[in-house]
């Protein structure tokens, strides 16, 4: 059979780093700068530009990543369905972090626990007690909002006059929102505004003030809002055919319970379980926000990716632990993730909860502003001494090396799927310009991309060369999620590929049935090689996995 020839493009420039030496070795077994490359221009360099959050919104749902939920009867707010592209990166995401955060670890094993369980496990944990936010009604519309997500501020004039209150909802730059609503109050009176503006959250207002503030955006309604209440978070349900109390149950809040009831069952079954020990889960979780918003970043059906770090007990026993895992949880969003670090930070929190030794986030520069993207918490011992103290069951772990029995205190590094979602898209999100053209890509790690190789013939109508590109794209379907296209002129389909963030593009032409070979173009750079058939698969492999 005469050898086949396929086309693949560069990886980028920063997949290549990863891939070291193994293009070069490519080269030296046959791979050639493809004669096109000449004529290619190379995309203009521009600095990184936070797309807007409608770019994002907009480019996710044209390109099948994210559709809001129940669209054809007009939505359902807070929930979320993935489309075709999006549950590719989605799964991405939670092979690299399963592969990564606990199979490639001897000291971390798995669990999948049920998203209902007693509900005497909330009990224990606070949730039912204590797992609210605190929320305000609008009287008149009856919106409802989360008070420490309003602020408010006084109006003062150049006079020093005041125009009253106005409520603002927090945003990247909260005091100027503020002021662009005041703005147009003062210029409806004739006034001055001053500036800066004074905010305060809603949540904490002072009686006095109370009857003065308004809703969002009903500036001439204050004291139309109820006070601050707390709204406790969990979805309710029932179990079983009874409707009355007993069958009461809850949708988990969080994964972290249900490894910390399952913990004594770990430890007596998984070889090799030995303190300090991680138990990780991913899983579903639900909280009944009171004002979903941002898109997918805070949504009332989420995922989880969490581990439950077990370490003996001891005054500073966990510091040394808590600093690394935030160091290495920073460095796999970084390498595994390919999240710009300039776009990431760090918060370290002052106030905690009660049980709580200490806890740092991971932050994300998002188009709304600096949030959480990651939490690393060091919870104590407080979630296994709850557990055994209403359950009546002892949860202490029998120490071989000092022959006692203890509860383990615990670090927990915790993550959204989601959010993490949202994070790599807007890293990957850039335009630039091709030989005078706008182009708009995702510059995806190649482990995140929800397509790793586009297969292109050139032509429509050669059989031959639709074979080849057959045979190739039925070969990689084996391993990745690829795509073979032949509608269109070969750029079209280039910026086709660039826009979803596919980073290997191979086209199979008519030399490729002459010399075996296909012209290979970087996603990243355009740069265009040529290659060997036999080297494909191993190329993409290496790209890929990072092996």
């Amino acid at each position: 059979m005469r050898a086949m020839t396929v086309l693949l493009s560069l990886a980028s420039a920063r997949a290549l780093q990863r891939v070291g030496g193994f293009a070069r070795s490519l080269c030296g077994r046959g791979a050639t700068v493809a004669p096109e490359a000449a004529t290619v221009e190379a995309p203009a360099p521009s600095a990184y530009v936070m797309p807007k959050m409608e770019e994002v919104v907009s480019l996710c749902k044209k390109r099948g990543f994210v559709f809001g939920s129940s669209e054809i009867y007009n939505g359902f707010n807070g929930f979320y369905d993935y489309g075709p592209l999006g549950s590719e990166l989605k799964r991405n995401i939670k092979e690299r972090w399963w592969r990564d955060m606990v199979r490639a670890r001897d000291d971390v094993c798995g669990v999948d626990s049920s998203i209902i369980a007693s509900p005497k496990i909330w009990e224990a944990s606070g949730h039912v007690g204590g797992f609210s936010d605190p929320m305000v009604d609008d009287k008149t519309t009856k919106k409802r909002y989360r008070a420490d997500q309003l602020f408010y501020a006084e109006l003062a004039c150049d006079d020093g006059s005041s125009l009253g209150i106005v409520t603002v909802f927090e945003s990247e730059d909260t005091e100027g929102d503020a002021y662009k609503a005041g703005k147009k109050l003062a210029k409806k009176a004739g006034k001055t505004l001053s500036r800066p503006l004074v905010l305060k959250c809603l949540e904490d207002a002072a009686d006095g003030d109370r009857p003065r503030i308004p809703p969002p955006d009903a500036p001439d309604r204050p004291g139309d809002l109820t006070a601050p209440r707390d709204f406790n978070l969990m979805f309710s349900t029932s179990v079983g055919a009874a409707e009355d109390n007993s069958a009461a149950a809850y949708l988990r809040p969080e994964t972290a319970q249900g490894i910390f009831v399952n913990f004594k069952n770990v430890a007596s079954t998984a070889r090799g379980f030995k303190l300090p020990y991680g138990i990780g889960q991913i899983g579903k979780a639900f909280r009944n926000e009171i004002t979903p918003r941002n898109f997918i970043f805070r949504s009332r059906e989420f995922e989880q990716m969490e581990i439950e770090y077990f370490l003996p007990p001891g005054d500073d026993a966990w510091r040394a632990s808590h600093a690394r895992w935030i160091d290495d949880c920073r460095t796999w969003l970084v390498e595994a993730c390919g999240l710009r670090e300039e776009l990431l930070g760090f918060e370290v929190h002052d106030k905690l909860a009660h049980y709580a030794l200490a806890c740092t986030d991971i932050t994300f520069k998002f188009p709304f502003g600096e949030q959480e993207l990651q939490g690393i918490a060091a919870r104590g011992s407080f979630d296994l001494k709850q557990h055994t103290d209403a359950s009546g069951k002892s949860l202490e772990y029998f120490d071989d090396g000092t022959k006692e029995k203890y509860l383990p205190q615990v670090i927990e590094p915790s993550i959204g799927v989601d959010r993490l979602f949202l994070a790599v898209v807007c890293s990957a999100f850039e335009e630039d310009e091709v030989n005078g053209e706008k182009r708009s890509v995702l510059k995806f790690h190649p482990a995140m991309a929800p397509v790793k190789v586009a297969i292109l013939p050139l032509v429509k109508k050669d059989a031959g060369i639709n074979d080849i590109a057959a045979a190739l794209y039925g070969d990689l379907k084996k391993r990745y999620n690829c795509q073979l296209d032949a509608a269109g002129n070969i750029g079209r389909r280039y910026r086709r590929q660039d826009e979803i963030g596919t980073p290997l593009c191979v086209t199979v032409d008519f030399d490729s049935l002459d010399d075996g070979a296909v012209t290979v173009r970087d996603r990243d750079t355009t740069d265009q090689v040529r290659l060997k058939i036999e080297d494909v698969v191993p190329y993409v492999t290496k790209l890929v996995e990072g092996y």
